[in-house]
């Protein structure tokens, strides 16, 4: 997999890490996250698709998909929800608590000072930078780094429709030298420090482990799997993709795009919707309204400018192609989304 051209797309979609906070357990305990999209709007406003993690930083505890079989984590695992599933955290297997919305809610909006500190002790939570008495009155059986991190949905997002619902990387699979262990030994002690920058620093650390997390699930694709990450992997198909995503407002033809991959057109042609869903052509089309879309919103260019700029020879060709693929006038998704992030 090219790091280039993943990084690239990350930066495509938006990709943002925020919210962190430690988790104290103790006793037995079990906590219960609503699906992600009825919190989005308090933890990441400006982000259309919320995804959450967990970091075992020390202990055992059971986490999984809300009414599926959950996986057992111990110290230095890593769970990631990347498509915001209700999920169970708890300290065995089969234990559930309703989850209690307003509750979270209002906590997440309190918490001014990031990383903060939560403790769980049975169904008792105490919140505070400092946790309170009551809460240590026994040692931790685990703790826990907890945060989100979030990205578009659209107007194409290749990668979050090839993820699976959960991904876990063990400890023993992730390298000496590794974002996940890092975020969590500065997050431990910044959640009672709470020190002036330590937020933006580890928001770039979770997106590193983040690519982390990426290239090891790709790294254990079996062969024959499908999608936008095996495509990635595919010699001839990711040629492709590489050459369509680092030169969008080249000419391409099915033709060129042939000499890239070293196929016949009709073979690249089947290979690329094999692996992809969809074919070449209509999938250079969908990345570069996905290119557009972000010249739209992070800059004051000019819809013709940013036309050239993803290939196209005319505006009214490039207005065309765009409401085609997200139902608007590129000048009036720009202002839609202006006025969405002024709110």
């Amino acid at each position: 997999m090219s790091e280039d051209m993943l990084s690239g797309l990350l930066r495509s979609i938006r990709l943002r890490g925020a919210v962190f906070f430690n988790v104290e357990c103790r006793g037995a305990w079990v906590t219960e996250a609503p699906d992600s999209a009825l919190i989005a709007s308090v933890v990441m406003p400006a982000s259309e698709h919320l995804m959450e993690y967990h970091v075992i930083l020390t202990g055992t505890c059971w986490a999984g998909i809300t009414g599926e079989p959950p996986f057992e984590l111990n110290a230095g695992d890593v769970i990631l929800f990347p498509h915001g599933d209700p999920h169970v955290m708890s300290s065995a297997p089969g234990l559930r608590s309703q989850p209690d919305l307003p509750s979270l809610i209002a906590a997440l909006k309190q918490m001014v000072d990031l990383p903060f500190m939560v403790c769980l002790n049975g169904n008792r939570r105490f919140q505070s930078a400092i946790p309170q008495t009551e809460a240590t009155s026994s040692p931790p059986v685990a703790k826990l780094l907890c945060g989100f991190l979030g990205c578009d949905r659209g107007p194409f997002n290749p990668l979050l429709r090839a993820l699976p619902r959960v991904i876990v990387a063990r400890a023993s699979e992730l390298s000496d030298i590794n974002w996940a262990g890092q975020l969590a030994r500065l997050a431990d002690p910044e959640s009672r420090v709470g020190r002036s920058g330590s937020e933006a620093v580890l928001e770039r650390m979770s997106e590193m482990m983040f690519v982390d997390l990426i290239s090891l699930y790709l790294s254990n694709l079996p062969q024959g799997q499908t999608g936008w990450l095996a495509a990635l992997r595919d010699r001839n198909v990711g040629q492709v993709l590489g050459a369509m995503h680092s030169q969008p407002a080249e000419a391409w033809t099915l033709a060129k795009l042939s000499d890239q991959a070293g196929l016949s057109r009709s073979a690249l042609q089947d290979r690329f919707v094999e692996l992809v869903g969809q074919p070449p052509m209509q999938y250079l089309r969908c990345w570069r309204m996905q290119v557009a879309s972000n010249l739209l919103m992070e800059s004051n260019a000019k819809i013709a400018t940013i036309a050239h700029e993803v290939g196209y020879e005319s505006e009214e060709a490039f207005s065309r192609s765009f409401k085609r693929v997200l139902g608007q006038s590129p000048a009036a998704w720009r202002h839609g989304r202006s006025s969405q992030q002024l709110r």
